[in-house]
């Protein structure tokens, strides 16, 4: 007994999650249920259930209510501006190499790009309020770059959420800098086993764990070559606590649940309005649908007679106001207002400018914490190779947020009431620029004229080599044809 309680101490010690993780744990699967919706939230339950409603109802009312997800529609809106224009990279001596044109294609060995798999991070780094990024390359035996090179071998990356990082742990080196001491994570999940890695400085050790069975399968220790543990945490606002980032869906997924939970009361109000509950005794024959029988046996007392309960709850018009009002306090909490809005809300030019501003400040730190945790990958890339990064990455620091359509208007009615010719040439100016057109550059296309013979009113003829002279005979009476 004593042998098998501790190898099962063993196994839930190899799978277990530091006092932090078990804390944030069930938070950042509310986060991932309100951020992927569909199934998921609703398997979750986060429709309050009534009091004596039973499994059948509960199930039904779940299926019939839909999620309008605003989590996923603003984490979709800062991604859509972080990633309009590409970063741009330079690589220093790392220029040209081999290794680095092949990680810029596919850089997590599944096909995507660099580019394409920081945006993932970005999503889910929006979502949980950090995650991380994992450095690797096989080890195969290789002790040159040549023979790497030959067998195919280069550094490559993986993201990790935090809900797979069980472990971790910091520690302040000698220079005064917080470096990673320890990392654990669940490397891979297949059904009852799991695949557990822990990093360590010197060492990584990879346990294969049956779960179920309380049994560890398979234990590999190898050296950390690297002598670093190659996880980069992407920030995507840092929080008070180290490790651990603040999202960007912490307070929208509670006002999506309370939008979630209305959209369900206005089904169950229509129902109620259309389908009012009878009260009738157990011997009553009561028909379904409009316009249906009700019999009722012959002796009944007239006091016991089937009536309508009429319904008394919030009518669907509150309701609604309620949800509307949730949805702005959204998109006053993630700044996009004026961003997300379907149809044309009253806010002044002010407002507005404002409101672009605060989404432009909040866009340009994102943009600051993506440009720093990829400038520490290509330093553990370069690591990898037996080199030093000296490159430098550049994410938009301004997006250049404008309400076009109101300054189009600003433009047209200035130029409608300006009579000063500097002004005028300062406004054409500024609708060239905002067409995207150099004024320097709209050269009158030349156009060529056809020579031609014109005849006079007397019968003279007269060979025309302009436009200008072609009009002035015609204005005195010639044609083309002699008359």
């Amino acid at each position: 007994m004593d042998q098998i309680q501790t190898l099962s101490n063993a196994v839930q010690q190899a799978i277990a999650g530091n006092e932090t993780y078990n804390t944030y744990q069930p938070i950042w699967e509310y986060y991932l249920e309100s951020y992927v919706g569909g199934e998921e939230y609703r398997r979750a339950g986060h429709l309050v259930r009534y009091q004596l409603e039973s499994e059948r109802e509960y199930n039904a009312r779940l299926y019939q209510t839909p999620l309008d997800n605003h989590c996923s529609s603003v984490v979709s809106v800062y991604n859509s501006f972080l990633f309009r224009e590409s970063p741009k990279r330079e690589y220093g001596p790392m220029e040209g190499l081999s290794e680095v044109k092949e990680f810029l294609k596919d850089a997590d060995y599944d096909g995507r790009s660099l580019t394409a798999f920081m945006k993932d991070v970005a999503t889910w780094a929006s979502v949980f309020g950090h995650c991380y990024v994992m450095v690797t390359k096989a080890n195969v035996g290789a002790t040159t770059r040549a023979e790497e090179q030959a067998m195919g071998v280069r550094p490559y990356v993986s993201y990790l959420t935090p809900l797979v990082v069980l472990d971790w742990q910091y520690s302040r080196s000698v220079t005064g800098r917080y470096e990673l001491s320890y990392f654990k994570y669940l490397e891979e999940v297949n059904g009852q086993i799991q695949t557990v890695k822990e990093w360590t400085q010197d060492t990584i050790v990879t346990r294969t764990v049956d779960v179920e069975n309380d049994s560890i399968l398979e234990e590999f220790e190898e050296v950390n070559q690297l002598g670093m543990i190659p996880a980069v945490c992407v920030y995507n606002q840092k929080g008070i606590q180290r490790g651990i980032g603040v999202s960007d869906i912490a307070d929208i997924s509670d006002l999506q649940k309370y939008i979630y939970n209305g959209t369900s009361e206005i089904m169950q109000s229509i129902q109620m309005d259309t389908h009012p509950s009878i009260v009738a005794t157990p011997d009553t024959n009561i028909g379904t649908g409009s316009g249906a029988l009700i019999h009722v046996p012959d002796n009944m007392d007239p006091g016991l007679k089937p009536y309508l309960l009429e319904f008394t709850g919030a009518g669907v018009d509150k309701i609604l106001s309620a949800i509307k009002q949730k949805e702005e306090a959204i998109d006053k909490i993630a700044n996009t207002g004026a961003v997300r809005a379907t149809e044309s809300r009253t806010m002044s030019g002010v407002a507005m400018e404002t409101e672009f501003q605060l989404l432009n400040a909040k866009l340009a730190e994102k943009a600051d914490n993506l440009e720093l945790a990829e400038e520490q990958v290509w330093r553990l890339f370069a690591s990898y190779l037996g080199l030093t990064w000296q490159g430098d990455i550049d994410y938009p620091g301004s997006f250049n947020i404008k309400d076009t359509g109101s300054e189009i208007q600003q433009l047209k009615t200035a130029k409608e009431t300006a009579t000063n010719p500097m002004v005028l040439e300062e406004i054409d100016a500024k609708i060239l620029e905002w067409l995207g057109v150099d004024e320097y550059e709209m050269v009158p296309t030349e156009q060529t004229f056809e020579v031609h013979t014109m005849y006079g009113p007397n019968g003279e003829t007269r060979v025309v080599t302009s436009e200008q002279e072609h009009m002035d005979l015609v204005a005195q009476g010639w044609t083309h044809e002699g008359e």
